[in-house]
């Protein structure tokens, strides 16, 4: 049995992934500070996998605390990097935080990593590195640019960090996932996107609103290039993402890296709008919503969505779940948690 260490294990993407990887047979160590997720998620995963990860409440910033847990765990083959803040729009209005976190937060982790011979990463990184593409769909090969957030930044240099560290140390391999919008829950709803405060993504704004916790839906702009004026993004299944996570640590762990640091685009291949979203919604749950059109927000691209054929080619990995059953299981995942219904 593998271990391996997740940070930012208790969120969203985080513990799908940690299902994922129980479910598969590995020892998994999660570390992370709750500052956007809530303990009861562990109760979650234990009910799904009838297994117990170990969980640590750590700051990835806080040298001593990092150094001591990954000194505990020196046994461990892997490391699955999620932990960052990760919302565009307060980026934005105060991005030292982003930088400092984001940025700060890998180093600290790398240093661990190499201190105790962790000699694999999966890095969560994101199609924000790509700005506004110039041409769709986006591949691998598409010009990296300056984002257009401090939080896509952050990812871009966060990138740039791994690769010089892989070069600079020939046993460390990575693997950074670029992906694109994470939507949807378990199919148990036992687990789902649960955000603290107001949603900064589309499908749990859309649910509270169906549900009765927000008044309406903010659609930011009808005003883009597109088809109905909306923005586009390439709305992926988040359990769909989480095993794209299990095949890029097998890859490292089989040594079937061709290179010290490889990237794939792990989307569905196919863009939205968010007018088309709000439709999917309504049609696959038979919830009407209330939506309100207002103002662009500031650091939003037009459109984007990914060419996954070099994930399928050489991860071996594709999206499976539709768009009308990703939906459905966002709204099944609010129904149990919030047990009312409007």
């Amino acid at each position: 049995m593998h271990k391996i260490i997740i940070t930012g294990g208790i969120g969203y993407i985080g513990s799908h992934t940690v299902v994922e990887f129980l479910e598969s047979g590995y020892e998994v160590v999660i570390i992370d500070n709750l500052s956007n997720s809530e303990l009861s998620v562990l109760e979650g995963i234990e009910k799904i996998t009838n297994k117990k990860p170990i969980f640590y409440e750590a700051d990835i910033c806080d040298e001593n605390e990092i150094k001591n847990i990954f000194h505990q765990h020196s046994d461990t083959k892997a490391l699955v990097h999620f932990a960052a803040s990760k919302a565009v729009g307060e980026s934005v209005e105060k991005p030292l935080k982003y930088y400092k976190n984001n940025i700060g937060g890998l180093v600290n982790i790398l240093t661990n990593m190499l201190e105790i011979g962790v000699n694999n990463i999966v890095f969560s990184s994101s199609c924000t590195v790509y700005g506004q593409p110039k041409i769709l769909p986006v591949t691998e090969r598409s010009p990296i640019i300056k984002p257009e957030s401090p939080y896509g930044n952050t990812k871009k240099i966060s990138e740039e960090i791994i690769t010089d560290t892989v070069n600079a140390n020939e046993n460390l391999k990575a693997i950074s996932l670029r992906y694109f919008n994470p939507i949807g829950a378990h199919p148990s709803a036992l687990i789902g996107e649960l955000p603290i405060g107001l949603p900064n993504n589309l499908l749990p704004f859309i649910t509270q609103t169906a549900i009765g916790l927000r008044e309406k839906l903010l659609v930011f702009g009808n005003d883009y290039n597109t088809p109905d004026g909306t923005a586009i993004r390439d709305y992926i299944n988040v359990c769909d993402l989480a095993k794209a996570h299990l095949f890029a640590v097998e890859r490292l762990l089989d040594n079937k890296s061709n290179f010290n640091h490889e990237f794939f685009n792990i989307g569905t291949g196919k863009g939205n709008s968010v007018l088309e979203i709000i439709k999917a919604f309504e049609k696959s749950t038979g919830q009407k919503l209330n939506y309100e059109i207002t103002s662009r927000r500031f650091g939003d691209v037009e459109q984007v969505w990914a060419d996954t054929s070099f994930a399928e080619k050489i991860l071996g990995w594709k999206a499976e779940t539709s768009l009308e059953d990703t939906v459905k299981s966002a709204w099944d995942w609010e129904k149990k948690n919030r047990g009312r219904v409007e």
